[in-house]
């Protein structure tokens, strides 16, 4: 007997963006059997977007720190979705950790998150041997993961055109134009010429190569100012990052930043101070004011923006919200918290 069909089997939808945000929508759709065309008006995947920069640790209890509810809630559902979609998802954990002038910056850290252990010197050894003795407190978030954005990202687009998907590169087309039922924008900060309340959050990073230093999971060194993060990848490789400046520049790392990136790479272990700069990348993440990504609906066209810092985090979620909208052509416009309830 013939498998029943779906409402979306019938469903025509275009997403304009082959970012995080984009490839996500677009392989939620195609799993619900929609036919879907991705345009991008760069000419390859990443190569005009900042999921390219992103650190990609599927970390919703260390976010907490800083961030709303539903971003601790609804980043619960990522770690799982990659490991379908995507593959290469790596569940070691978190790990906070903090020089000893900065102890108290772990104490308001634990006050502000949960689901973690308070750990000592012996157990931070025995969960990254070459960081032993360097630290004697930390926390460790053991039901969290990470994974390499890049190779990501590139998988998902290989699996959506494996499914029958199609992706346009340099297309750099408008909603008007497309003939689909449903245009998901997943433009990122290029739509702020149809939602102005976007604005640019700039983040910098720095990818490391080291042979003397290994580690197994995104570490976490806590700061006054800003919370710096390394995360490992493969060959030697660390990516270090979570700079967050108010602009929209997309271009220039500044000193400041660069100092205190490798100062923090420093102080989490002297080694960092012979390793090879590979490369200096810089771009500015959607945010709306408040900081939480919203989905949009002009009539047919759904909008799927400001994801912040939380693009890999988050995207799963926004992906089945949207898959969820494109049913419903009577939908207002919401926020995401109203629309995850």
């Amino acid at each position: 007997m013939a498998a029943a069909s779906t409402p979306y089997e019938k469903m025509n939808v275009a997403v304009i963006g082959a970012g995080v945000v984009g490839l996500t929508c677009a392989a939620e759709l195609l799993g619900r059997g929609a036919h879907v065309v991705v345009h991008e008006r760069g000419p390859g995947i990443g190569a005009q977007s900042c999921s390219w920069y992103a650190g990609g640790m599927l970390a919703p209890w260390c976010e907490g720190e800083s961030a709303e509810e539903p971003v601790v809630r609804l980043g619960q559902e990522a770690a799982c979705w990659w490991e379908r979609h995507a593959g290469g998802v790596v569940r070691q954990g978190t790990l906070v950790l903090a020089p000893s002038r900065d102890r108290v910056e772990l104490g308001s850290f634990g006050r502000r998150t949960s689901h973690f252990d308070e750990i000592d010197r012996e157990a931070i050894t025995a969960l990254e041997p070459d960081l032993a003795g360097r630290f004697s407190r930390g926390l460790f978030f053991r039901e969290e993961a990470h994974l390499d954005p890049r190779k990501a990202i590139a998988a998902l687009a290989e699996r959506l055109v494996a499914k029958g998907g199609v992706i346009h590169f340099g297309s750099g087309v408008e909603a008007a134009d497309l003939d689909a039922d449903i245009v998901l924008d997943c433009r990122g900060l290029v739509a702020r010429d149809v939602l102005p309340d976007l604005r640019g959050v700039k983040g910098e990073m720095l990818l490391l190569r080291s042979h003397e230093i290994g580690l197994s999971r995104p570490i976490r060194l806590l700061h006054p100012r800003i919370p710096l993060y390394i995360v490992p990848r493969d060959d030697g490789l660390f990516m270090v990052g979570a700079t967050m400046i108010e602009s929209g520049d997309r271009r220039r790392i500044s000193a400041r930043s660069m100092l205190e990136l490798l100062g923090a790479a420093y102080a989490l272990h002297p080694a960092f101070g012979e390793a090879e700069i590979i490369e200096i990348g810089t771009d500015a993440r959607p945010a709306f004011p408040d900081n939480l990504p919203r989905l949009i609906r002009r009539g047919r066209v759904i909008h799927v923006n400001g994801l912040y810092r939380h693009g890999f985090l988050l995207s799963p979620a926004m992906a089945r919200m949207a898959a969820d909208a494109a049913l419903n052509p009577q939908a207002r416009p919401e926020m995401l918290h109203d629309l995850a309830a």
